[in-house]
């Protein structure tokens, strides 16, 4: 037998309660960290920024108040250590009548098949105000190695159909542009085309715009797709907007040559000293988003190099210390 498979670990399940006794004072602080709200984050595609913990909602107190960084929307997260129970249920529902547009995330040890229908119909019968996430997080380790969270979505919004509705309906009220029609078709029909493609990322749902988005695992960066009609081309911008997104942008530029190398084309790299974010593009002149004859070079293009920037820039990112770099970065601008 070959050796290597004889050193394979096996995967053990650990008990919730085994690391967290309390959800108010144990879990509750450890998902409201950076790090972690970006894991969870990742696992419903939502770039998550903490405003509170235990904060009040009517009656009732928020486990995790949050906002969408893309939408500035609110993210209300409840969680328990044990399986999903009405009153739960009935918390979410306040708050969802108090909020009038928000995003719920219920995390549980494990969800009831009628808890997990409720959500799955909540979200069939609500509009884009509205979008409820059921997951269930797991503990798992191989031998004596640390103990890794892994959050398993069980419900979800189709926020797709919801929108695709939505943006049928203003085309035929005649409240969009062309322009803004052209634009909300081709996001529509890049995301279509990445799940063809069974594409490891996602772009946001469609909406009027010359942009979208693409999380990279990381409060504070993000990629925007960009249909840029004057002048004619495409672009992926890596938007930085973390609290020392100065010292985060002189870190990822010391790689720029192998970085640059990854993706086979340049990077216009912007540090924007006036300016709270920082930039990096990746452009591509050929391309009239205007013509729509082009538009399957333009999804293929954009299926290759979000995915590209993305392995470039992922772990990357995942990686960095900001704090290395601020003194020399402060440094720099008061010189």
């Amino acid at each position: 037998m070959d050796t290597k498979l004889q050193n394979l670990g096996r995967l053990e399940k650990v008990d919730l309660r085994d690391i967290w006794e309390s959800e108010a004072t144990d879990f509750t602080p450890w998902l409201a960290r950076e790090d972690n709200l970006a894991l969870l984050g990742e696992a419903i595609d939502i770039d998550l920024e903490l405003e509170a913990q235990e904060q009040s909602v009517g009656p009732f107190r928020a486990d995790i108040l949050c906002k969408d960084v893309i939408n500035d929307h609110w993210v209300l997260i409840e969680n328990q250590l044990e399986k999903t129970d009405h009153k739960h249920l009935g918390q979410l529902l306040t708050y969802a009548a108090g909020l009038q547009a928000v995003t719920i995330i219920w995390i549980a040890d494990r969800f009831t098949e009628e808890h997990r229908a409720t959500l799955d119909w909540l979200n069939d019968i609500t509009d884009e105000r509205f979008n409820f996430f059921g997951l269930e997080i797991e503990l798992w380790r191989i031998g004596n190695s640390p103990i890794a969270p892994k959050f398993n979505v069980i419900s979800k919004p189709n926020n797709w159909s919801k929108t695709v509705v939505q943006g049928a309906k203003r085309l035929e009220e005649g409240s969009l542009t062309e322009t803004k029609q052209l634009q909300y078709q081709f996001w529509v029909e890049l995301g279509e085309f990445l799940g063809q493609q069974k594409a490891t990322f996602q772009i946001r749902k469609p909406a009027a715009s010359n942009w979208n988005v693409v999380t990279l695992g990381r409060s504070g960066f993000r990629l925007y797709p960009v249909l840029n009609t004057r002048p004619k081309e495409i672009r992926i911008d890596l938007y930085i907007t973390h609290k020392q997104s100065k010292a985060c942008f002189k870190a990822l530029e010391q790689d720029k040559e192998a970085i640059e190398k990854e993706l086979g084309m340049p990077l216009n790299w912007r540090l924007l000293p006036d300016n709270k974010a920082s930039i990096i593009e990746l452009h591509e002149p050929r391309f009239d988003p205007m013509d729509q004859t082009q538009w399957p070079s333009m999804k293929a293009w954009f299926y290759e190099y979000v995915g590209k920037m993305r392995t470039a820039f992922a772990d990357r990112i995942k990686q960095l210390d900001p704090e290395e770099w601020v003194e020399e970065t402060e440094e720099q601008f008061v010189g």
